[in-house]
């Protein structure tokens, strides 16, 4: 029987890279010359955190953090932006997850939006992915639209389709 899975997964080399050029920006840019800002990618937790000095500081770098990722081909909505935290002296630090992976609320919809739909398709969960099966390509690309236009808050990615 065909299938495909659906997924939630962020290319960890191209978040890199596009973290490496924001920070190339922010070093760069005439309104951060003499400022105390960093930003720092942790790739084992998914976390990119954030220190500045002020809120206006703080909008800026996440327009260039957004802007950099969508330029990279990533897409912008795999990012989770935090609370600000007060830091040390007069600093602001915010910590900004990277979403990996389609948690169980998530995969429920999914699997409820393709029961609704009212096509010949079974979708299962499985740990942090969708997996869906059906008799024809046909349902299997109905299945993938209907979820495309369902709009989730997360990047889905569809792979390992298989006939």
């Amino acid at each position: 029987m065909p299938s495909f899975d659906i997924v939630s997964k962020v290319d960890a080399q191209l978040l890199d890279n596009a973290i490496n050029t924001a920070i190339k920006e922010i070093l760069n840019r005439y309104d951060f010359h003499g400022s105390k800002s960093e930003v720092e990618l942790d790739k084992k937790l998914m976390v990119i955190r954030i220190l500045t000095e002020n809120d206006m500081r703080m909008d800026a770098i996440e327009g260039i953090i957004i802007s950099r990722v969508i330029k990279q081909g990533l897409e912008a909505n795999c990012l989770d932006f935090g609370k600000e935290f007060q830091a040390a002296g007069s600093m602001i630090r915010k910590e900004v997850k990277i979403k990996n992976g389609i948690d169980k609320e998530a995969a429920k919809k999914i699997v409820k939006i393709l029961k609704d739909s009212g096509l010949k398709v079974q979708a299962s969960i499985m740990e942090d992915q969708v997996r869906v099966t059906g008799k024809k390509i046909d349902d299997l690309q109905a299945a993938i639209s209907v979820v495309r236009q369902a709009g989730f808050d997360q990047p889905l990615q569809y792979i390992n389709f298989r006939n």
